[in-house]
């Protein structure tokens, strides 16, 4: 039993340290999903606890991982871990079974898992956590007190200034398709392709078949085969869903993605949540790139009209194109923020905090 008790300590142990870092090193992107769950259930007014919940709930998990891997305070956290798992998998599955939200976003942006998928993933997790806890009092800490409790504390202190970091600049590690050196002028030209499962009625056995390469026409075949179910895989599921709408409706975002030399977007999911003086700080930035021949943009998914308002109270220069905001959020963690693409590639990307001066950009890209 002590073989089993270590290895379900060490694999919950893995699965909260690696599921809380990649949504604690990505903020913004759990607090997105935090918020559609408050959407869902009808609590918008807690839109603004969304970022200190995150944070608190990052470090929770990533710090009861430690203390599982590490056998640090067992006996106190495991009351932590049966509760926190309780309610996921409660929640969890009235995802499944009602989809509340499209991606509860266990894993961040690193795996991405079906309702479905994530509710059993909890079930079987659960199947580990109840022990581990019916079983707190027979784990021998790896420190005496009270070391335990000073290393995750330390544990906790340092992720907190992980996680506060990458929402002050950029996650350290980015998992979305307009991570850098990303190619986003990707055309959707791969076929789809069709799978069919059929069940033997005799044996129960089942056979996955691609369409159209299965005896459709054998008679004798099909006597003793019916058609269980079917599955589709898009290889497009990733390609670019960005579009820049001009003020007659028109999609310009391949004239813009298929530019072969260095360009910029200027992304700004919502104005009127945005920082609005680093955003006035690009002006002369923006006048040095136009002046230079290079394009510089900006993405909003704010009204035109309240563009227009801005920008001539700021009076920044470059031209605003229409944008989805969901996508606009997924491209960068920042709002403003600054991406700089070459051929259809992400160069680098900046966090309003980090923005850089022409001349910078000028002697570290353009000039070498």
């Amino acid at each position: 039993m002590k073989v089993v008790r270590t290895l379900f300590r060490v694999i919950v142990g893995i699965v909260f340290i690696f599921s809380g870092f990649v949504k604690g090193i990505d903020p913004l992107g759990t607090v997105y999903r935090m918020q559609d769950y408050f959407l869902a259930f009808g609590t918008t007014w807690a839109n603004d606890l969304a970022l200190p919940l995150t944070i608190f709930l990052c470090v929770l998990e990533f710090s009861l991982g430690i203390s599982l891997l590490f056998n640090l305070w067992i006996r106190k956290s495991a009351w932590m871990l049966i509760a926190m798992m309780t309610y996921f998998t409660v929640l969890t599955f009235f995802d499944a079974f009602f989809n509340l939200v499209s991606d509860c976003g266990c894993f961040g942006d690193a795996i991405k898992m079906t309702n479905t998928e994530t509710f059993l993933k909890n079930v079987v997790l659960m199947g580990m956590v109840v022990p581990i806890f019916l079983w707190r009092k027979k784990f021998k800490g790896m420190l005496k007190p009270p070391g335990d409790l000073i290393v995750l504390g330390a544990i906790m202190v340092l992720f907190t200034g992980l996680s506060l970091y990458c929402l002050w600049h950029l996650p350290v590690i980015d998992f979305r398709g307009w991570k850098t050196g990303s190619e986003v002028n990707k055309t959707s030209d791969q076929a789809v392709q069709f799978f069919v499962t059929y069940k033997n009625k005799n044996t129960g056995e089942r056979q996955e078949f691609l369409t159209p390469n299965y005896p459709w026409n054998d008679s004798t075949w099909l006597a003793n085969w019916i058609f269980d179910s079917q599955r589709v895989e898009d290889p497009n599921q990733d390609a670019i869903t960005l579009m820049i709408e001009d003020s007659l409706g028109n999609d310009l975002a391949q004239n813009f993605l298929e530019i072969p030399d260095y360009h910029f977007f200027v992304v700004v999911y919502s104005l009127e949540e945005s920082n609005k003086p680093a955003l006035i700080r690009l002006k002369p930035f923006s006048v040095a790139a136009s002046q230079a021949g290079y394009s510089f943009i900006g993405l909003t998914s704010t009204l035109p009209q309240e563009v227009a308002a801005f920008k001539a109270e700021s009076g920044i220069g470059f031209e605003f194109y229409s944008s989805d905001d969901v996508v606009l959020k997924s491209m960068i963690r920042s709002n403003p923020g600054l991406i700089l693409l070459k051929d259809g590639v992400v160069v680098k990307k900046w966090h309003y905090n980090d923005f850089p001066g022409w001349e910078q950009i000028r002697e570290r890209y353009i000039d070498n």
